[in-house]
């Protein structure tokens, strides 16, 4: 994304991008395997992450290292930063994914899959906490004015809420020491804490 304040694009290095997302996914992928060797009925040893399973090190891989490159390269051509360089990424990896079936209806389906999720991720902001604060706001301010919107006088709640359970207005003890004088006939004394009281 551009910095703030400027409105031209900037290039990216969709290489340096697609060697992290390589390498990133590649991990997961080597996580996996070594998950479905240890899982194996027959012992195949340490080696069989590479061996039996290592197909999945290299699709993890292809798939990170496809997404990535190709999001930033449409960027860089396209020279915006929207979802639509989500989708031609997304696309490319879910056609990756489908390559290990060898036929070209999984590919395509697979990559309108991929790139309708992560285009759709994209668009609401790429977080699935919800959409990101507007970064022109201060953040202290806006806590300040929700605040000061929602708040709600001392007698509403006191009136909606009653009294105690960390709710104490003006005057509370004196009502308390009435009510438990009335109720039950105990005549309570306040204790000062000030030891020159």
């Amino acid at each position: 994304m551009a910095p703030e304040g400027d409105g031209h694009y900037h290039p990216k290095d969709a290489v340096s991008a697609a060697v992290t997302g390589t390498i990133v996914t590649g991990s997961a992928g080597l996580f996996v395997s070594a998950i479905q060797n240890s899982l194996q009925k027959r012992n195949v040893g340490a080696w069989g992450i590479f061996t039996r399973t290592g197909g999945t090190i290299a699709t993890f891989a292809a798939v990170g290292g496809a997404y990535e490159f190709s999001r930033n390269a449409a960027a860089n051509l396209r020279e915006k930063d929207d979802h639509y360089n989500a989708a031609i990424g997304g696309f490319l990896a879910g056609s990756v994914l489908g390559l290990r079936t060898g036929r070209i209806p999984p590919m395509l389906g697979w990559g309108a899959l991929t790139a309708t999720v992560l285009a759709v991720y994209e668009y609401t902001g790429g977080a699935l906490s919800g959409s990101t604060r507007d970064k022109e706001v201060d953040e202290f301010e806006r806590k300040e004015y929700l605040r000061r919107n929602r708040r709600r006088p001392l007698e509403e709640t006191i009136a909606d809420v009653g009294e105690g359970r960390s709710i104490y207005p003006p005057g509370y003890e004196e009502r308390r020491r009435e009510r438990l004088k009335e109720k039950y006939g105990v005549d309570i004394n306040p204790v000062s804490v000030d030891p020159n009281a």
